[in-house]
């Protein structure tokens, strides 16, 4: 935890982790469409939740997806939320792990916030299971 050294290849392993987690279709639509007024956000967003947070071992993919989800639902980030719910193909927590970080959502940030986390999962859901049965 006192770890303050920056690695090297911190960008590097960040889009590693960050195609793993939410694949290469959805990273490469966001780098094509990357500009030079955003370019600075994206290398800052891989190189430190990518490449720094979610490639830290203590937490594996699955334990960082369910809490990211459940912060990201207390603070109604929706596009954020549906983003990482599809991300759970890619990341190992089960639909049942993302409804108990929503029950816990509804406890300690509000029914309201839950709420909506939960039509958006179902929304989500629902895509995936449609776009599976094609």
């Amino acid at each position: 935890m006192n770890d303050t050294q920056v690695p090297a290849g911190r960008f590097e392993q960040g889009m590693k982790v960050r195609r793993s987690v939410l694949g290469d279709v959805h990273v490469d639509k966001t780098e094509a469409s990357k500009s030079g007024f955003d370019a600075p956000f994206q290398e800052l967003i891989t190189e430190t939740a990518w490449g720094n947070v979610w490639a830290r071992p203590q937490f594996s993919k699955r334990e960082r997806s369910i809490v990211t989800i459940a912060l990201l639902a207390a603070l109604g980030h929706d596009e954020e939320v549906a983003m990482h719910v599809r991300a759970t193909a890619n990341t190992g927590a089960t639909r049942d792990d993302v409804c108990e970080a929503l029950m816990h959502v509804a406890v300690y940030a509000g029914v309201p916030a839950a709420n909506r986390a939960f039509k958006i999962a179902k929304e989500v859901y629902a895509k995936i299971d449609a776009e599976q049965a094609e």
